[in-house]
């Protein structure tokens, strides 16, 4: 009697020939990438090389030009608006910067889905905010201030609340370190790895920051030309003999990466 073949479970997203142009630019050229539920994958990479469109492309922003973005092994492009919102409600994004709006208290931000999307009542939604607040290690008194009168890391925490507070499958991080100085960044990327192991939830983020990238992630990507060049865990980042990525590694001018002056 034989055994039988194990089930290969789906990957929680993928993108297959992914490809993505503006003008005469090719960005994404036929990307194939793909992250194992559970997981965090890190992409990285040089300015201009398609990690802003690689996320956007997954979350709808931005329709690529040809090939399929699958969650769940369900297509994500080619569905009706309804279908859309109804997949990507299982998703959570902190935006570079933070992207908080100035208008509203730091709860009301956390809170916004919540109330705008899935129809939690005010004062549930206030209590969850809260306690999501809490979660990233900000104060109960925080909630009814506004963007403005917190530091850039806290907005940063803020933002990181409003990601997980609906308790996502899917966590996309956009640069979570850009601006901050060393010791919050270290901050932002423990908690983030905090929330996605708490969650359970699959994470996908873009950075420049490679101490970043060898906390959060489980595996690293780097996107060259619009393809994936290498990818492995993220402890053989610095031990590859991958020429692209030694030298971004690195931070040489020289080598097979083209620099502009």
């Amino acid at each position: 009697m034989t055994e039988a073949t194990p089930q290969l479970a789906w990957p929680k997203l993928a993108w297959k020939g992914v490809t993505k142009r503006f003008e005469d630019r090719t960005v994404l050229d036929g990307l194939d990438l793909s992250v194992a539920p559970g997981k965090s994958l890190v992409i990285i990479g040089g300015s201009g090389q398609g990690k802003s469109v690689t996320i956007k492309t997954a979350l709808g922003l931005m329709r690529p030009d040809a090939g399929r973005i699958e969650l769940d092994g369900k297509d994500t492009v080619n569905i009706s608006e309804h279908a859309r919102r109804k997949l990507f409600s299982r998703v959570g994004v902190l935006f570079q910067g933070a992207a908080l709006f100035d208008s509203l208290t730091i709860w009301e931000n956390v809170a916004f889905r919540l109330i705008n999307a899935d129809g939690v009542p005010r004062k549930e939604a206030k209590d969850r905010a809260i306690e999501a607040l809490e979660q990233v290690r900000l104060a109960p008194a925080v909630a009814d201030r506004f963007p403005s009168e917190l530091s850039g890391g806290m907005q940063k925490r803020a933002g990181l609340a409003r990601a997980v507070v609906a308790q996502p499958e899917i966590l996309f991080f956009d640069e979570p370190t850009t601006g901050l100085d060393p010791i919050t960044a270290a901050a932002i990327n423990e908690l983030i790895s905090d929330q996605v192991r708490r969650l359970g939830s699959t994470a996908v983020s873009i950075t420049h920051d490679l101490a970043s990238a060898q906390t959060i992630g489980d595996e690293i990507a780097m996107l060259h030309d619009g393809k994936i060049i290498w990818r492995g865990p993220a402890a053989e980042l610095r031990m590859t003999d991958n020429a692209y990525v030694s030298q971004f590694v690195k931070g040489r001018a020289e080598g097979p990466i083209a620099h502009a002056v």
